[in-house]
């Protein structure tokens, strides 16, 4: 029987361990995927590629929030008001607020390896688009974490692929399409009072007063000093941004329980539905942050498709032939990107649209939507019969995805199975 218990206390704390980094909302670090591929119908091969990736991995930001923790328990520790746990808590504070406060907001080491890692696979998967005459066009947000990210992928494309063609740039002009609003206004105009309620209904689970009591040693000195609901979140958001950086030996994880680091996330998950998702207690601005990159991915596309069904003349074979737009940009758009395409994939659905804030965490879940480096890739395929229609495939974080597009099969004879769909059919359903 102990030996039952023992086991079984073992298998829930890994589980925890696994769900701990989940939980870290839109900072858990892109999971390597493992997902096999269908293969495409017979005679179709990739030539095109469009994709909006967010940047990897980075340091928490801003820089006060470290310096805020540190100085609150570093004053703490002066009046002899921490616990043990306090005092190690103090030193990983210490240590941040020189080690990533300087960098706060810069991509890791790990972001630039998970953007190597996306353009090795791609390359893998789909070597057709970038054969020798192949040209790529990259474009990056005038955030310097993205310009990063872009300069990571496409050192690894080009060590694979040297003879590929890249153009890359960044830009204000770019942020039309890659980061067009702003954020701080979203936020404002998602809060609503039927929001506010539901948010307060949601923070109702979520008690500091546990990890309080775990750090300081006095509970008056708590009340009188300490912005509790303020520096557990400082806790969750910094301690959750400590596994893009595996430099750094330590974490948070000691400071929490499961049922404590549940209920924040919960919360959070709720807070980005709410304010970027299709929430029926917000009014959804958010989702405008994505429609012009929809309508850049749709026109881009519809210009390289023209172009290499054109009848070639002498200015058509001169001209270069894009076979992969790549793009980097951020979370605030990636979120709302995919809420627009409503990707279905196992018992998520991007777009789906629900009061149940409670239960939300079943059918929507920021960290697979928007783990750092997260993407969306469009692969388009052309067959050489004459004639044959044009398929596109969308892999969300590299996994095939189910679309809400359907083909008319009263008017077409032979329609594509999933995850395989025709760019007629896509293009209609998305510029609607």
């Amino acid at each position: 029987m102990k030996k039952t218990f023992a086991f079984l206390f073992v298998v829930a704390i890994v589980c925890f361990a696994q769900d701990r980094h989940q939980m870290g909302s839109n900072y858990y670090a892109y999971p390597t995927p493992t997902a096999k591929y269908t293969k495409a119908p017979v005679g179709y091969k990739p030539f095109y590629i469009s994709h909006y990736g967010r940047h990897g991995s980075r340091f928490h930001q801003p820089a006060d929030h470290y310096h805020a923790l540190y100085n609150t328990l570093a004053k703490a520790d002066s009046l002899s008001k921490l616990t043990d746990l306090g005092k190690s808590l103090l030193e990983r504070a210490k240590y941040l607020d020189e080690y990533a406060a300087p960098r706060a907001g810069d991509l890791t080491q790990l972001g630039v390896a998970q953007h190597q890692g996306i353009a090795k696979r791609m390359v893998k998967n789909f070597p057709e688009v970038f054969k020798n005459d192949a040209y790529v066009e990259a474009y990056a947000s005038t955030s310097v974490r993205c310009v990063v990210s872009m300069a990571a992928f496409l050192e690894e494309l080009h060590a694979l692929k040297p003879k590929v063609e890249i153009h890359q740039e960044s830009g204000k002009y770019l942020m039309s399409f890659i980061s067009p609003l702003d954020f701080g206004k979203i936020i404002g105009e998602s809060n609503t009072p039927a929001w506010q309620k539901e948010n307060e209904k949601l923070y109702s689970h979520v008690n500091p007063t546990r990890m309080m009591r775990e750090i300081f040693n006095d509970t008056n000195y708590i009340k009188q000093n300490v912005d509790a609901g303020d520096l557990f979140s400082k806790i969750y958001e910094i301690g959750n941004s400590l596994q893009g950086s595996p430099e750094i030996e330590f974490s948070f994880d000691d400071l929490w329980t499961e049922e404590d680091l549940t209920a924040r996330w919960h919360a959070q998950n709720a807070w980005w539905y709410s304010v970027l998702g299709n929430n029926p207690f917000a009014k959804k601005q958010g989702l405008d942050n994505a429609r012009p990159l929809l309508k850049n991915v749709l026109d881009e596309a519809d210009k390289v498709i023209a172009a290499d069904t054109a009848k070639a003349d002498k200015t058509a074979k001169s001209a270069k032939k894009t076979t992969a737009t790549l793009r980097f940009g951020h979370d605030t758009v990636i979120f709302p990107f995919a809420v627009l395409l409503q990707l279905e994939n196992g018992t998520q659905n991007t777009g789906i649209e629900t009061a149940d804030m409670e239960n939300l965490h079943k059918v929507w879940r920021d960290y697979e939507i928007s783990p750092m480096a997260a993407n969306v890739q469009l692969i388009f395929y052309k067959s050489s019969k004459k004639g044959a229609p044009i398929l596109v495939k969308v892999m969300f974080n590299e996994i095939e995805q189910k679309l809400p597009v359907t083909c008319d099969t009263a008017t077409v004879k032979n329609c594509p199975a999933v995850p395989y769909y025709r760019w007629e059919d896509v293009r209609t359903f998305y510029r609607k």
